[in-house]
């Protein structure tokens, strides 16, 4: 069957099933469980009304349940357990949780996952505030934003495939289509170099693919920000005779302060999930491996369920506390 076609009966389908869902729960609720009518009439319907936003909340929670709920239970069952030859499984308690913190290969995800949460929530945020600042000050701001949100179109291997060409290497006799690589050569550079080969280095090599994407995400939202500031506590600041970096810092950055811990906060939850980029590039190896990169080679290729999944919930439990407290702050923006 044409993708087309398939596309179109999927959402005929979808759309006509919830449709019908609340069609006929509602006509469920309304004529057969609580009729209207009769001596109990008013009760009724008092009931109906109550039940009746569950009913639209169902769905909804019916597939967290089944997408988020069940696969975190089943993800901490496994991390318990180890397969057993002939299948099934057998428990072994933390025995899994204390291979993975004896594995080198563990220690250096983490160190790398650590190095990524200091350096791009911080660039990508910084560089976003300066765009913003810069690109309402031009009279072409418009299109300067939208270069430079176009990156966030792109998915994390399409940007993964673009970069490792601006950093390829071919052998000194030929022309580098590498961007890097023949900026070096003319730049007096002896050779050119293989970039992600290089231990430590080509960490900060593979961030800045993920800080060129989100660049676009906190520039949109802290411009949105930034125009919200009352003109009254500028003009007060220029009248009281403050120069444009100390309006910038002292003015506009104390008064976005929560949308930028926000956006912060955003970036940093997608770094401790990065894997695209890895995966794509180096796929973990001269010392970039990364915590979902590790867990996908524990479980897809050494078939180690029981620490694929202990490193699964690691990820989640340093992932849990930063989600829970950025959900708060914005539930205390809403009152």
């Amino acid at each position: 069957m044409h993708p087309a076609i398939q596309g179109l009966i999927t959402i005929v389908i979808g759309v006509g099933g919830c449709a019908g869902y609340f069609y006929f729960s509602n006509m469920l609720l309304d004529k057969v469980l609580f009729p209207a009518k009769g001596p109990n009439a008013g009760r009724n319907i008092k009931r109906a009304n109550m039940i009746r936003p569950w009913l639209f909340l169902f769905p909804a929670l019916f597939v967290l349940g089944l997408y988020l709920t069940y696969p975190v239970i089943e993800t901490l069952r496994l991390s318990l357990t180890d397969r057993v030859p002939g299948g099934g499984y057998t428990f072994v308690g933390l025995d899994n949780y204390a291979q993975m913190f004896g594995e080198p290969k563990f220690w250096e995800a983490m160190r790398n996952n650590m190095l990524w949460l200091v350096v791009v929530p911080a660039a990508a945020t910084g560089f976003g505030l300066l765009a913003a600042q810069l690109t309402d000050r031009i009279s072409w701001g418009n299109l300067a934003k939208s270069l430079i949100f176009m990156p966030m179109a792109i998915s994390f291997v399409g940007a993964a495939v673009i970069w490792k060409l601006v950093y390829d290497a071919r052998p000194i006799d030929q022309e580098q289509i590498g961007i890097l690589n023949a900026v070096y050569l003319a730049l007096g550079g002896a050779e050119p170099q293989q970039w992600l080969t290089i231990p430590f280095w080509n960490n900060f090599f593979l961030m800045a693919v993920l800080i060129w994407i989100q660049t676009g995400f906190a520039m949109v939202i802290l411009s949105a920000a930034l125009r919200g500031i009352p003109e009254e506590t500028v003009e007060a600041a220029i009248v009281d005779g403050a120069g444009p970096f100390q309006i910038f810092f002292k003015i506009k950055v104390p008064q976005i302060m929560g949308t930028i811990v926000v956006v912060w906060t955003t970036i940093t939850i997608i770094v401790l999930k990065i894997f695209d980029i890895v995966f794509a590039m180096t796929n973990g190896q001269w010392e970039t491996q990364v915590l979902a990169n590790y867990m996908y080679d524990k479980l897809f290729r050494a078939n180690d369920w029981g620490v694929g999944s202990a490193s699964a919930m690691v990820i989640m439990l340093l992932v849990t506390p930063i989600l829970v407290w950025n959900v708060y702050n914005a539930r205390k923006e809403m009152r």
